[in-house]
């Protein structure tokens, strides 16, 4: 036993004393439960001479050894651990959180300088991160920071609204501008504030919910409201998906009227261009009121634009743009 608590491995026979044997290093992921390894990483497991982890409180341990597989709790270096292969040996480490780094480059050294035979090296994933699997880490983050960040620990979601109004206008204009880099930011910020108000939700005393509860209505609405995917219903054409979506949404609602649900508190020309569309997917003959001034002119043209198919809001900061262009010009 040496000074990092790592035993050697026993004298081997001569005959096979010159095999260099075979490291693996096995990964895995903090975002998927302890225990749901996948088969090659069960069959390294158990087919391994030796199995090491630096880490004592290694969330894996516990699973491994109630498997019956022995865990010897060390962190060998690199030389040593390359003894421990001779013969043929296999020795498997599970890897901490951080990978070895320290590990895997006194290895990378031992290689490169060719005085020694290296064992067969191999990195064994046992667990995969699915897709969104990051989201957890932003839960994680918003958990923590909510809780010992002096700002985030006091925000309310009145406090919070009006960041909310604010990302998702930098977001349009990232689409708007072709930004890739932006647009990934721009996402992330929104998301941020989905995660902030749902961690903040939690501690409401009489009607709490989490960021699950969110994320589950919203996957039961879109199942519910997409029949033609996760149902028996057909749509062959963008025009019957949405008439689809609106009808059941009108069962889902039970609106009175076609104006429910719209928040007047949006932009002026959205806001008539959404009325306008209510009133066009209803069939409904509502004439336009004939009164002077700009705002019934502005009205006409946001109707006009949604029956065209043109978001008004859209076209208006296109112009805006071009104005501020030509207004740059003139100053340079």
């Amino acid at each position: 036993m040496n000074a990092t608590g790592f035993e050697p491995a026993p004298d081997q026979d001569p005959d096979t004393a010159s095999a260099p044997g075979r490291i693996v290093l096995l990964t895995t992921s903090h975002r998927v439960a302890p225990g749901l390894l996948s088969w090659p990483a069960w069959q390294a497991l158990h087919a391994a001479d030796r199995v090491l982890c630096a880490d004592g409180a290694h969330p894996q341990l516990p699973y491994l050894r109630e498997a019956g597989i022995e865990v010897d709790e060390t962190s060998p270096t690199a030389e040593e651990l390359v003894g421990a292969c001779a013969g043929g040996h296999t020795v498997v480490v599970v890897a901490t959180g951080e990978g070895e780094p320290a590990l895997t480059d006194g290895l990378a050294r031992l290689a490169g300088s060719g005085r020694i035979q290296m064992p067969e090296l191999e990195l064994l994933p046992a667990s995969y991160d699915l897709p969104g699997a990051r989201l957890l880490d932003l839960v994680q983050v918003m958990d923590r920071i909510r809780a010992e960040c002096p700002w985030s620990s006091q925000q309310t979601h009145e406090g919070l609204a009006k960041y909310g109004i604010e990302e998702a206008y930098e977001l349009v204009e990232a689409i708007e501008e072709g930004d890739r880099d932006e647009l990934r930011e721009e996402l992330g910020d929104v998301l941020l504030q989905v995660v902030f108000h749902s961690r903040i939700a939690e501690e409401d005393p009489d009607a709490p919910f989490s960021v699950d509860d969110v994320a589950g209505a919203i996957v039961a609405k879109l199942i519910h409201r997409h029949p033609h995917v996760f149902g028996d219903e057909t749509a062959s054409t963008p025009e019957e998906v949405k008439a689809h979506w609106l009808r059941t949404k009108a069962i889902e609602k039970q609106r009175s009227s076609v104006t429910e649900g719209i928040p007047l508190g949006q932009p002026g020309l959205a806001l008539a261009a959404k009325l306008a569309s209510r009133v066009r997917m209803a069939g409904l003959d509502v004439p336009l009121p004939k009164t002077e001034g700009i705002g019934y002119e502005l009205l006409v043209l946001a109707a006009r634009a949604e029956a065209e198919g043109v978001d008004p809001e859209a076209a208006l900061r296109a112009a805006a743009r071009a104005y501020r262009d030509a207004i740059r010009d003139v100053e340079g």
